[in-house]
């Protein structure tokens, strides 16, 4: 990549003068292309950490690079700006060049070689999966699409709920009223009615909480009744989670659940104990304290000599270190779970469980509905994820009919699926993970604006342009020819140049709204392009290079789409 090369030898120039390590140099692209394509802050970082003049540190940095025969090679201009940037342009010889590699993922490998580890999604069984659910499902499915698309061999995690005190509750539940007619016909729903009738008797039977814990311990110590009911719900939750992941084209690549660390947990509790990173309490519970990491105290066993949630995460990354030898794990779970991790984390760091893997939580916020509140029913119930997919499924459908009402039924379904499962997706993957998102219905399916729609009709457009031209992928302009092109066709050039750096940004950031943004901008500048300047009718040497940026554009968004998720249509 260009920034890469940049990054070098800005590095270079940093250490030579000012003994800057590499590390510290980042090389991104602007934030706007009137700023110049990509863009370094080393002089305020130089002016931060020795007391050098911002001004001084920038003139002293591009004096040097001016020397560099790649940067005159590559570059057309460096300027310094603002309190201290240092902006490039990039030749657009440069870029025509290298065009055509644009969407040949082997030239953009620079995590090649790397495992990349993502847990994401993670529903309790013997609960209906809801809309609570589908931030971490969509945010994760896209980070590993996105760290593949660069190279990565990348494992899709998902962690079941499926052990824990909650367990041991539904089984003494089931136990009390259940019947299997009723939970066969309806597993979910029934399961989930025997749980909330559970904890509403505990209201005026505090003595079932205790025989809940009884199960579970029951379940734990291999009880077969218990591990045979355990096994069916289970069973019927798997089933139904299938059928949404389906809709949402989300797969794994391994699916277990927290009971597959259950004859590990004694082992990890024994190994902290024996290096005395743990204390045993008088009443038989285990603790991690970690005053030195400025956490509160961890417990890794109750009582009673049952596990955690922490003991569970803990012999997963062990498991996971040791059979995968990864070099991330990344963990998409909510904001709320964030002191958890850095305990479970700090305890497998000292452990040494991950001395060379890094272990990343990656937090979102909550989903509000357009009332500024958690998204729920009247009721206040939590919404089913399959009502959320289903009800924009319904009003993509009514886009579709009132936009192309002559095309087929099945065609008009498979379509409304794909823009309205898209609408959903997008609506998150487009906003920074770490905030709030809302569920404004007319918005997420606007045909113009910042939308899955938008991106999805603008491909329809690209590719009718080149269908109207005979469908075919078009050769490039030769560089000789480019001072025939104009401003517009010089700017999606730029934009198109600018895919492989956001999607690398995406990956470091764990930002999938990065790469959202950037093809939301390829989007605007292709339709200005597509208004402005003549593709059909232009002169012959002229339309070859307007139809291959258009060719290539269609797809840049088809792969970007697909990397966020969504699915691309060929008619709207």
């Amino acid at each position: 990549m260009l920034s890469q090369k940049l990054q070098a030898e800005v590095a270079k120039a940093a250490h030579k003068h000012y003994q800057f390590k590499a590390e510290e140099v980042e090389v991104e692209p602007t934030r706007e292309l009137s700023h110049g394509d990509l863009t370094t802050n080393v002089a305020l970082k130089i002016a931060s950490k020795w007391g050098v003049p911002v001004r001084q540190a920038a003139e002293t940095i591009t004096d040097e690079l001016k020397q560099s025969r790649l940067v005159n090679t590559i570059c057309s201009r460096m300027e310094i700006a603002g309190p201290g940037f240092i902006n490039f342009w990039i030749k657009p010889t440069v870029f025509l060049k290298q065009l055509p590699e644009l969407i040949k993922s082997q030239k953009r490998n620079i995590y090649k070689g790397q495992k990349v580890l993502v847990e994401f999604s993670s529903p309790n069984i013997a609960k209906p999966m809801h809309v609570g659910h589908i931030r971490s499902t969509i945010i994760g499915a896209a980070l590993a699409n996105i760290y593949q698309a660069l190279g990565a061999n990348v494992y899709r995690l998902n962690h079941l709920g499926d052990w824990g005190t909650q367990f041991g509750k539904l089984i003494a539940a089931y136990k009390r009223w259940g019947k299997r007619e009723q939970v066969k016909k309806a597993p979910i729903e029934e399961m989930l009615k025997l749980y909330v009738k559970f904890h509403e008797e505990m209201k005026t039977e505090p003595e079932l909480e205790t025989e809940g814990q009884r199960e579970f311990l029951k379940l734990e110590q291999g009880n077969r009744q218990n591990k045979a009911l355990w096994n069916w719900f289970k069973h019927e939750s798997l089933m139904e989670f299938e059928v949404l992941y389906k809709r949402l084209g989300v797969k794994f690549s391994h699916v277990t659940g927290e009971s597959y660390y259950e004859p590990m947990l004694k082992g990890v509790v024994a190994e902290l104990l024996r290096r005395k990173f743990a204390t045993k309490n008088s009443d038989g519970s285990v603790v991690v304290h970690l005053e030195a990491e400025s956490l509160p105290p961890c417990l890794v066993q109750k009582s009673d000599g049952g596990s955690l949630y922490a003991t569970r995460d803990l012999a997963a990354i062990r498991y996971r270190v040791k059979k995968f030898k990864p070099n991330k794990i990344l963990y998409v779970v909510g904001n709320e779970q964030a002191l958890h991790f850095d305990q479970v984390f700090s305890i497998a760091k000292l452990a040494g469980y991950a001395s060379s893997t890094e272990l990343r939580h990656i937090k979102y916020g909550l989903i509000l509905g357009e009332d500024k509140q958690k998204l729920a029913t009247r009721e206040g119930r939590i919404i089913p994820l399959a009502d959320v997919l289903n009800k924009a499924h319904e009003l993509a459908y009514k886009i579709v009919q009132n936009k192309n009402p002559s095309l087929p039924s099945k065609v008009k379904e498979r379509i409304a699926e794909a823009v309205g499962v898209g609408s959903v997706k997008y609506n998150d993957l487009s906003q920074n993970r770490h905030t709030d998102i809302t569920f404004n219905w007319q918005k997420m399916l606007e045909l113009e604006g910042n939308s899955a729609p938008y991106l999805q009709y603008t491909y329809v457009r690209l590719k009718s342009v080149l269908k109207k031209a005979g469908g075919k992928r078009h050769p490039v302009m030769s560089v000789k020819s480019l001072a025939s092109v104009g401003e517009q066709d010089l700017i999606v050039l730029r934009t198109l140049m600018r895919y492989p750096e956001f999607l690398r940004r995406a990956a470091e950031d764990c930002g999938p709204h990065l790469l959202a943004a950037y093809l939301y901008e390829l989007a605007n500048q292709v339709n200005i392009f597509y208004h402005v300047a003549p593709v059909i009718k232009a002169e012959s040497t002229l339309r070859i290079f307007r139809l291959s940026l258009i060719s290539i554009a269609a797809e840049v968004i088809k792969e970007g789409l697909n990397i966020l998720g969504i699915t691309t249509v060929e008619q709207m």
